[in-house]
């Protein structure tokens, strides 16, 4: 395994456009194999630089080697009367894996958040058949105890 330096964890830019399409091709395949519509998946992250209330990316920096990044999708709380933060999209390289980099990059978060005075938590939603990253979530002291997740789509990916 690489041994990885955390040197930055970074609010992306739109020069991480192409990086971030490119773990998110990764991890629907690793995880759903699922090969998503890669021009789909550039519209879709450079809609997220357009539109700030869309969220915001953060990325994860081994020296100057991008290691990982998630986005922050905002949802409002009608019942706290502020915002809960959702993380989306999380994925670190597989040679940065179990060095700290989700870690890192969840902790930034955390010390965002906790500089507002308008965001209640954080909430992330993960496939219930992978394991791994559920470990991951429950180290970083998150529980999944308390809700179940259900949707209809009514566009598939692609």
């Amino acid at each position: 395994m690489k041994r990885f330096t955390l040197t930055n964890v970074r609010e992306a830019s739109r020069e991480d456009i192409f990086f971030i399409a490119g773990c998110q091709m990764q991890m629907a395949f690793e995880t759903e194999n699922i090969t998503l519509n890669r021009d789909a998946l550039l519209r879709g992250v450079t809609m997220v630089f357009d539109d700030p209330s869309r969220g915001f990316y953060l990325v994860a920096e081994d020296r100057e080697t991008r290691a990982g990044c998630l986005m922050v999708t905002p949802e409002w709380s009608d019942w706290r009367g502020s915002w809960v933060w959702w993380l989306q999209s999380v994925y670190v390289l597989p040679e940065m894996r179990q060095a700290g980099v989700f870690g890192a990059m969840y902790a930034a978060v955390k010390q965002k958040a906790a500089d507002r005075t308008d965001v209640a938590g954080i909430r992330l939603y993960v496939d219930k058949t992978n394991l791994k990253a559920r470990e991951v979530y429950q180290k970083a002291g998150m529980n999944g105890d308390h809700y179940i997740t259900f949707e209809w789509m009514i566009r598939p990916l692609g």
